[in-house]
């Protein structure tokens, strides 16, 4: 398979060369940051491992693995005090957010590698790490292979897989099948994650369910006070979290419906990409909504505050009365209901939340989530939670006392990476 995959890139990347290196230099996001994902000034900026102990690479995709990954590394560093820790991200909105996330934690964090042999190779070479863990996806076949090849045990945490991603795993099970065995361990995020894996025949003996390491998130409360002068006083804050398009309408009619008979109710909107905000703002102007942007300031006589920064979702959830989880009413696989329902925070999402299904299940069944499945249901929803302080205690305490019993998550990742040091 590795071979195969390395004779595709000869034969295919000189036709392409010319239209990618013109998009490459169109765009600032990938002009500015090809350099260092091709590994040009790597060795001017990682710092030294010597008189180190260990040296841990992690690699995140972009802002939600990142966020992931914060329970982690501050593991890492409590356990292994004197270790280096070398935080690698794709995106540059995931780069971001990792500055600001992992400062103090992380001794230097960088750009990862394009998936080129040469490239990968001066990475492992300049990093030398003693592990390498990887952040839920972003599965580069050179890079893992090239590690296995150095002998670099490597981790998957908080490991899952979508059904239609299932589906694709055994269509080409020649192709994932040698990618997976790669790991030498992998760490799911629900028991149904470790069967898959095993299914797809990955050695069970690599295989685990520690738990979702957001389980283990906290919101920086640090930030609370400074993002509540953000908001109108005395007002009940709906939050809709890492919304698709197809979802602010919904869930905009709803408010004005709701609004009508609960009038100190306040929407807050965070889409899933930032870059939306313009489109959700004429969506609100044109069904009669006064939206302000987050990085414009207070939204005084607003309507609508669109959550359009990076990295402060988890920390407007700690403001916020109710919870609605988006990606999730239109056919998008939903997103993690964890860190509101965490939080204390009643939780709603809707019908399409393939990609958390375990954890949407026992989540509804414990009494901390409702699913909804069109605006009518949304609507009443809302409107139970919204009309009754006690309905939003009793659902949100029972969501906080469920993520509370899955506690230990870290603790479990740290010990099977303290074994796999101690085999290697």
């Amino acid at each position: 398979m590795f071979v195969l995959y390395n004779l595709l890139q000869l034969l295919v990347l000189p036709l392409l060369f010319a239209p990618l290196a013109v998009i490459a230099l169109s765009r600032p996001k990938y002009r500015n940051r090809l350099p260092a994902r091709l590994g040009w000034g790597l060795r001017r900026s990682i710092p030294p491992g010597f008189g180190k102990t260990k040296t841990f690479w992690l690699h995140a995709l972009s802002v939600g693995e990142v966020t992931s990954a914060v329970p982690l590394v501050a593991g890492l560093r409590r356990t292994y005090p004197e270790a280096r820790i070398i935080i690698s991200v794709t995106t540059g909105s995931g780069r971001q957010v990792a500055a600001q996330l992992l400062a103090g934690l992380a001794d230097q964090i960088i750009d990862g590698p394009l998936d080129l042999l040469p490239v990968v190779r001066k990475f492992i070479a300049t990093l030398r790490p003693d592990l390498f863990i990887l952040v839920e996806t972003d599965f580069w076949p050179n890079t893992l292979n090239q590690l296995r090849l150095s002998g670099i045990p490597t981790v998957l945490v908080n490991g899952r897989i979508s059904a239609s991603s299932l589906a694709r795993y055994h269509r080409f099970a020649f192709l994932f099948r040698p990618m997976m065995q790669s790991f030498s361990c992998l760490c799911m995020q629900t028991e149904n994650g470790r069967k898959d894996m095993v299914a797809l025949g990955v050695d069970p003996r690599r295989v685990h369910s520690p738990g979702n390491l957001k389980y283990a998130s906290r919101a920086d409360l640090s930030q609370k006070e400074k993002l509540k002068q953000l908001l109108p006083p005395a007002r009940l804050l709906l939050l809709a979290g890492s919304t698709h398009p197809g979802e602010e309408e919904l869930l905009l009619r709803a408010y004005l419906t709701l609004r009508k008979e609960l009038p100190e109710i306040f929407l807050l909107i965070a889409p899933r990409d930032p870059g939306r905000t313009g489109e959700i703002s004429q969506l609100a102007q044109n069904l009669g909504v006064h939206a302000c942007r987050r990085t414009s300031g207070r939204p005084d006589g607003s309507d609508l505050l669109i959550i359009d920064s990076i990295g402060e979702l988890l920390s407007f959830y700690a403001l916020a009365d109710i919870a609605f989880v988006g990606g999730s009413l239109v056919d998008c696989g939903g997103h993690n209901p964890l860190e509101p329902a965490a939080l204390g925070i009643p939780v709603l999402f809707g019908p399409h939340m393939e990609d958390f299904q375990e954890v949407a299940e026992e989540l509804i069944a414990a009494g901390g989530a409702q699913r909804v499945t069109n605006e009518q249901q949304l609507f009443n929803q809302l409107k139970e939670l919204a009309s009754s302080a006690e309905a939003r205690t009793r659902q949100g305490e029972a969501a906080r006392y469920w993520v509370q019993r899955r506690e230990g998550v870290v603790e479990r990742h740290l010990l099977l990476i303290e074994n796999l040091l101690c085999d290697h």
